[in-house]
């Protein structure tokens, strides 16, 4: 009973925010997604990621351990999502991305922090970090037929993970007046995420719901199995291990239908993916947890 009220104490938070940006465009009132995705992604996440990096109390081992074991798992899932789709015979401009992919942003990030605290926060932006640079390139290859290192090292993302190691490597701080600001600017990052997941999710207009149920069930467990040998593998503590784990097996990201629209994929299948993994997750991330806090 006490672990089934922490597990709802932890998702429900998640769904809400979810859920009213979810009602907000049912209601007809403006949201510019657009916008919205550029001020988080190119501020407050960044400011998000710098600061957790910066004030974590995490053994920089740790987190090397648990970087070894995200680049492991995410190998591990390419490599037999790829199988996956050419055994179905499945277009992999469509489909491989999503069955890669998860939300390790707008989903990833708070169920972290509510599950496991800020030390879960530290980890998470780890994992989120090397996700999004997998995606930028070969995400972005898969979709599009092309890559850019360049776009890559141009994300502000990319430049608040690397300056946040190195301040934690080197111990050092910025100004408390700083620190202060950009954590202000960071804590921005989680909510507005969760709203705008909700309102994206709206806004989709779904296809193949069939095929899509059966994907996003092989998607969650190979993610779940694959993550969960790499964090054993590379022996992580309980924490980064559950982290690993929660953020790998994420629904797929409104970002690949993003792309697919895009760069001319089938956008309506990539939607039907997108709606039926997060409402799929309504049950299992509750179910993830139970076994994992």
């Amino acid at each position: 009973m006490n672990l089934a009220l922490t597990v709802l104490e932890i998702v429900a938070p998640v769904f809400l925010l979810a859920g009213i940006g979810f009602a907000w465009v049912k209601l007809g009132f403006e949201y510019r997604i657009q916008f919205v995705t550029q001020l988080a992604m190119t501020l407050s996440v960044p400011c998000l990621i710098f600061v957790s990096l910066m004030t974590t109390q995490i053994d920089p081992a740790a987190l090397s351990a648990l970087s070894l074991a995200t680049v492991a798992a995410y190998g591990g899932v390419t490599l037999l999502a790829a199988v996956i789709v050419r055994v179905f015979g499945l277009n992999r401009r469509t489909y491989l991305a999503p069955m890669i992919f998860g939300n390790t942003g707008n989903l990833g990030l708070p169920l972290a922090l509510f599950a496991f605290g800020d030390t879960g926060l530290g980890y998470a932006v780890v994992v989120f970090a090397i996700m999004a640079i997998w995606s930028f390139t070969f995400g972005i290859w898969l979709v599009a037929g092309s890559g850019s290192f360049g776009k890559v090292i141009r994300e502000p993302l990319v430049w608040g993970t690397a300056l946040g190691a190195l301040f934690l490597v080197q111990g050092w701080e910025t100004p408390v007046f700083l620190t202060n600001t950009l954590s202000l600017l960071g804590q921005m990052a989680i909510p507005i995420m969760l709203i705008t997941l909700g309102v994206a999710v709206a806004r989709l207009s779904p296809g193949g719901i069939g095929r899509a149920v059966v994907l996003s069930l092989i998607k969650l467990a190979i993610c779940i199995g694959i993550a969960a040998l790499a964090g054993w593998f590379f022996d992580l503590d309980k924490i980064a291990f559950g982290v690993l784990v929660l953020q790998v097996a994420t629904p797929v990201a409104v970002t690949s239908y993003l792309l697919a629209e895009k760069y001319g994929a089938d956008a309506q299948s990539v939607a039907g993916l997108v709606v039926v993994s997060t409402v799929l997750s309504v049950a299992a991330l509750p179910l993830m947890l139970g076994f994992l806090l």
